[in-house]
């Protein structure tokens, strides 16, 4: 495993096998930089939640980062409370209720109208480390609330090397997905600025509409509706008893 330390909070923290950040400013244990993320453009998310749950629901946003898309959902008049493993994460958002925390194994022992997983969060390559996101998804949705995910494009794995010129002045690169094992792939992301350029290398599980489905059905979750035609986003709802 590799060695290389980080420090989160005044403690010192390990970066976790198979994962890598290259680049400017913090990165953190699953290689995500800080800087690069707070650089990326909102996009059309927050519209895409905001269509899909009441006005004014109370989010708990699983895997905030620096707050992406926690701020436009909090301009939307969301309430948001925004959980992330990584404290230089956090210390960007503004307006939130914040929480420090693994999310796998998080216990608010709270009820929330929305539980949002994005972020592809859900390829975890970890099967453990997925059945407990949606676990704490299933766990934390309150009656009659709504669960969102955010899953892989269909050739997210496939294709590469592709790269994507971003009209804010930056390119992202898809630079190769290989084989780990167990149906893993590492995949190998570059983003490219004038002025910077940072790399991620991560793990990740592809999952096939019927795998994904079967995940949900494993956490007493079901398809409510996919919420974008290449069927990314997803409205998910307990299984009733």
């Amino acid at each position: 495993m590799r060695a290389d330390v980080g420090r989160w909070a005044g403690m010192t923290i390990e970066m976790r096998e198979g994962y890598e950040g290259t680049g400017p400013g913090a990165i953190t244990p699953d290689g995500c930089a800080v800087e690069l993320y707070s650089r990326l453009p909102v996009g059309e998310e927050p519209d895409i939640i905001a269509s899909a749950v009441p006005a004014g629901a109370h989010i708990l946003e699983l895997g905030s980062g620096v707050g992406r898309m926690t701020h436009p959902l909090l301009e939307r008049g969301f309430t948001v409370t925004a959980v992330d493993e990584s404290a230089e994460m956090l210390e960007r958002v503004r307006g939130a209720r914040t929480i420090r925390g693994a999310i796998e194994t998080l216990d608010l022992d709270e009820k929330f109208d929305v539980v949002m997983l994005a972020s592809f969060l859900v390829h975890a390559g970890d099967v453990e480390v997925r059945r407990g996101m949606l676990d704490v998804c299933r766990s934390h949705v309150a009656d009659g609330g709504c669960v969102l995910i955010q899953r892989e494009g269909e050739n997210y794995h496939t294709d590469l090397p592709r790269e994507r010129h971003d009209p804010s002045g930056f390119t992202i690169r898809m630079l190769s997905a290989e084989p780990v094992g167990d149906g893993v792939n590492s995949v190998r992301a570059e983003y490219a600025f004038p002025d910077a350029v940072w790399t991620q290398t991560f793990l990740a599980r592809p999952l096939s509409k019927e795998e994904f489905e079967g995940a949900l059905g494993e956490a007493g979750l079901r398809v409510d509706r996919y919420l974008t035609e290449d069927r990314v986003w997803v409205r998910a709802v307990p299984v009733e008893a």
